[in-house]
């Protein structure tokens, strides 16, 4: 058997501080690895600080890191994927665990679950903000990872070229997660040092206007992949309210025959109609998310394990 083949993958946008460390971090970590850097407009000469350094740089004009990922998957060929931010955080010398755990268990994620070791390293909001978006994952999807929002992982080349990318920007983790968790892939995790950024390295990340797409993200995906459940419990809520505004008119009716809040009762009819329809919608939308997942998922398995 070959050894496989490993691909390192930086996306990049103004890291020209922190760029050539990464770079060397990784080469000395996985000195068989191609290392790719994909700038996406970059305007203090990350391109040529990473190209120095020695990694194959690309460009990927549409901002988001969404855009990048999507366009680093389908450009790269490797067995096996290292991804992380080139902004020299993430701890290099860890690579080299996580795809020995991925071989290991022929597993298709293993998500580098970040330990911070430095106050710096996280911003004020982003520990917390983490924290609850991956409980809300998790209750809503029935099990996740301990850090949704870490961008160090490793793939399988099954993973990539299945993974049908639709994120435009830093909620790509929250869709690469809710993709291995509804495919039921076997995912792993190993913990890894998190460090500050180097001076004259700033964070992209906005604390407040990202963590709404994360949020919004996570119920839209919610709505997309579990569709009887989200709009079963619409229409629970409407029929409950109907219930309750229903109740008085009919002991009204028991008691005189009568219904003199003609107005309620059609709202009440109105609220049952709505809600029925919101049962109904569901049933027909899983029947067509079920189909989509057995397309996704005879996909995935058109491609061998990693370390076959």
């Amino acid at each position: 058997m070959t050894e496989p083949t490993i691909a390192v993958l930086l996306p990049c946008f103004n890291e020209a501080a922190a760029i050539a460390q990464t770079v060397a971090g990784f080469r000395a970590a996985l000195p068989g690895a191609a290392i790719y850097v994909y700038d996406n407009n970059s305007t203090d000469g990350t391109r040529e600080v990473a190209a120095a350094a020695g990694a194959i740089v690309r460009r990927e004009r549409i901002q988001g890191k969404g855009n990048v990922v999507r366009r680093m998957f389908a450009d790269v060929d490797a067995d096996i994927y290292v991804m992380a931010d080139g902004d020299a955080t993430y701890d290099a010398a860890s690579a080299p665990a996580l795809v020995a755990r991925l071989l290991e268990e022929q597993a298709d994620m293993i998500v580098g679950s970040r330990i911070g070791e430095a106050v710096a390293a996280y911003r004020r909001g982003h520990r917390l903000g983490n924290a609850m978006l991956t409980g809300m994952l998790s209750r809503l999807f029935g099990r996740s990872f301990t850090d949704i929002l870490s961008g160090y992982r490793v793939f399988s080349r099954r993973f990539v070229k299945s993974f049908p990318s639709l994120s435009s920007g830093f909620e790509i983790e929250t869709e690469i997660s809710v993709h291995a968790l509804e495919l039921k892939m076997p995912c792993g995790e190993v913990e890894t040092p998190y460090y500050a950024r180097p001076e004259g390295s700033a964070s992209k990340l906005s604390t407040y206007g990202d963590g709404w797409r994360i949020l919004t993200t996570i119920v839209t995906l919610y709505r997309i992949e579990r569709p009887l459940l989200f709009f079963g419990a619409i229409g629970l809520a409407l029929a409950l309210i109907g219930v309750i505004l229903g109740i008085p008119l009919a002991v009204t009716y028991a008691q005189t025959g009568l219904v003199p809040r003609f107005p309620t009762a059609i709202v009440i009819t109105g609220l049952g109609i709505v809600a029925a329809l919101c049962f109904f919608a569901g049933l027909i939308l899983d029947t067509v998310v079920r189909g989509r997942r057995e397309v996704r998922r005879l996909a995935y398995l058109g491609l061998p394990a990693p370390g076959r």
